[in-house]
């Protein structure tokens, strides 16, 4: 049996002996371990056991009077120390109140390593991406399920709808949004009417401006606009919003108190936006329509003779397939931002991750339902 040297601050010490032939140190512990005492016994161990190497570790506290949570957490450390190391480590003779103070740190938690990076080929990176985007698209379907079953549930009993939120969310995302509704739109009837101006003018049909920009406005490019501008400005928002809750843990203090989110948080803001988005679309295209007049007199059309050629052109059916577009879209924006709010995650940049995913996936799933409209309308011949 080999001994180190003892050593001692104050009231404590620890006496280390090494046995080569069991691969075993023995640290005995005696006096008062606090946080007077700890610090000097802490590196005076540490650096007994990296002198031995040894796998086996026994820490004899029959000689410890007193122990606070600074003796504790040596002991705790120690313990730690030895898991990470691959070894064991033994207690004996603590008093019972001084184990119970000890067991409050519970097991030796360790950090595993840090793995290396995996080299996926790009065959594998394919196949997470698709079974990534799956389980994104149940987990939408299942939240197009509940929303479903929170509206039939809220026309039945619409004394249960938080009808105060709704008109709040209807004026942030409404209201304030006009202007730049107005503003889009009129550039857009801008735009419009310049580049096909340009085109027409050869063949000597300038006047036939006014069906495109008739035709265009209402039944794509004003429900189109108006979707896309709702999702970069509410979407977010609602994402941003609800994320926020997330992280705060108020979704779970919902949850606790028997509210459903989907009740409390997402249906107020879809049923705002289903009542915002047509009339924001009726806006956009009026301004469309003004800005493509602005245009045509600057051609030397009178603006009788624009709105004629344009009332030739388009029917209250072209308004009514816009606006059914517009009121689909409205419950795709609102949806989506709600749905990324609610998976939002733990961490620092989780929020802004959530609004980012609210906003891409708005503006596929508007495209998506748009393509869709398409091949319904030429099916049926609207």
């Amino acid at each position: 049996m080999m001994e180190t040297a003892t050593a001692s601050r104050h009231t404590a010490s620890v006496h280390a002996a090494v046995s080569p032939e069991s691969a075993t140190v023995t640290l005995a512990l005696s006096g008062r371990l606090d946080m007077n005492t700890t610090g000097a016994l802490w590196q005076e161990i540490f650096h007994a056991l990296k002198q031995a190497q040894l796998k086996h570790v026994i820490i004899d506290a029959s000689d410890v009077t007193y122990c606070n949570g600074a003796g504790a957490a040596l002991i705790a450390k120690l313990r730690q120390y030895q898991k990470v190391t691959k070894g064991d480590l033994a207690i004996h003779g603590l008093q019972q109140e001084f184990r119970r103070l000890l067991d409050l740190y519970g097991e030796a938690v360790v950090t595993p390593a840090a793995r290396t990076p995996e080299h996926l080929s790009a065959v594998e990176h394919l196949g997470r991406a698709g079974l990534d985007m799956w389980r994104d698209m149940k987990r939408l379907l299942e939240f197009i399920g509940e929303l479903a079953a929170t509206m039939f549930y809220a026309a039945r009993h619409p004394r249960l709808v938080r009808w105060r939120d709704a008109w709040l969310v209807a004026e942030q995302a409404g209201v304030n949004a006009l202007p730049v509704i107005a503003l889009i739109g009129l550039l857009l009837g801008l735009i419009l009417a310049f580049e096909s101006a340009m085109s027409l003018r050869r063949f000597g049909a300038d006047i036939f401006v006014a069906n495109l920009i008739g035709l265009a406005m209402l039944r794509e490019m004003g429900p189109l606009m108006t979707a896309i501008i709702l999702t970069g400005r509410s979407g977010s928002a609602f994402a941003a919003e609800i994320g926020t809750m997330k992280v705060r843990e108020e979704i779970d203090a919902l949850t606790t108190m028997g509210l459903e989110p989907v009740r409390f948080l997402v249906l107020p803001r879809v049923l705002a936006a289903v009542v915002v988005t047509p009339v924001l679309t009726v806006f956009a295209i009026g301004f469309g329509l003004f800005g493509g007049g602005v245009v045509m007199r600057s051609l030397g059309y009178p603006f009788v003779a624009y709105v004629n050629q344009m009332l030739t052109a388009v029917t209250v059916a072209d308004l009514r397939n816009g606006l059914i577009k517009s009121l689909a879209y409205g419950i795709v924006v609102a949806a989506i931002g709600c749905l990324r709010g609610l998976q939002t995650t733990t961490g620092a940049s989780a929020v802004g991750q959530s609004t980012t995913n609210a906003v891409v996936s708005g503006i596929v799933l508007i495209a998506i339902v748009d393509g869709i409209f398409a091949l319904v309308y030429y099916a049926l011949d609207w």
